[in-house]
């Protein structure tokens, strides 16, 4: 089997990993691009001993590192829960990748965890038509120590919401049926102020192509309760990062230019 082929099934998950990690879909698919180009020129090889997946995000993390833009995240703990929380890796896997012993792997979750719990409270909208998995993201959020603003079962209910109680992170369904588009929904309410969103989809690959503006954080249905924690927590922490003014000329620059394009300015308004 050639190499793209093999890795291929892979491509759409180290997206959503190297999204979440870095913060914004921009970076995070550029070091999915280099890993990529290092392979297929020769110019890096996986490491022969692992299994594919394993190998490959083991090399992006390499790459990544080389790129200058890691700062002080792998310090933070927060790569190995995410490769915990929202891929999967076991305990030995995560060391593989990150070229750590397991123990020092178990420390920096549980810090990325403690970390998490002591973030600042958000306000929530929750866009959701499925009633079930709308109380479960409640439970889950309040669980959390954050509030939930409201909760909207249509892109009508949704902009009302956000346009009376300002959320500060939005937690959306892709499609809300007759209820219309929970993307545009998004879209319209981040043109009167910013929030991270977290977009919750059964179908996370149509969003992971890389070949478009998509959004930065994706939580596949069904999810468990820890890989939104790491989700929401990831999200919540980059935006406390970034300026008033960055804030600004983010929300500025990323109005849609086509109406057809509803994700334009997700991947921005969501780190």
């Amino acid at each position: 089997m050639a190499l793209s082929e093999q890795l291929a099934p892979h491509l759409p998950y180290l997206r959503r990993y190297a999204r979440a990690v870095t913060g914004t879909q921009t970076t995070g698919d550029g070091c999915v691009r280099s890993t990529l180009t290092a392979l297929l020129s020769g110019q890096s090889e996986l490491v022969s001993y692992l299994p594919p997946r394993v190998a490959l995000y083991r090399l992006f993390h390499e790459i990544w590192a080389r790129s200058g833009t890691v700062a002080g995240l792998t310090a933070s703990g927060r790569p190995a829960l995410l490769l915990s929380a929202l891929e999967g890796f076991s305990i030995t896997e995560i060391a593989q990748i990150l070229q750590e012993a397991a123990e020092d792997v178990e420390h920096a979750i549980d810090e990325a965890q403690d970390a998490i719990e002591k973030e600042l409270t958000a306000r929530v909208l929750i866009i959701e038509d499925e009633t079930l998995i709308a109380l479960d993201l409640e439970n889950i959020v309040r669980e959390l120590g954050h509030v939930v603003a409201g909760k909207a079962m249509s892109k009508a209910e949704a902009l009302a919401i956000a346009h009376a109680q300002r959320p500060t992170l939005i937690l959306a369904d892709i499609n809300l049926g007759d209820g219309g588009s929970g993307l545009e929904a998004v879209v319209e309410m981040l043109r009167g102020f910013t929030a991270p969103v977290v977009f919750v989809t059964a179908y996370p690959e149509h969003l992971l192509t890389g070949e478009r503006p998509e959004p930065t954080y994706l939580v596949t249905k069904p999810f468990l309760p820890r890989t939104l924690q790491a989700t929401i927590g990831q999200a919540l922490f980059f935006h406390s990062l970034r300026s008033p003014a960055s804030i600004a000329r983010t929300a500025a620059s990323a109005q849609p230019t086509q109406p057809a394009q509803p994700t334009a300015q997700l991947g921005a308004a969501a780190a």
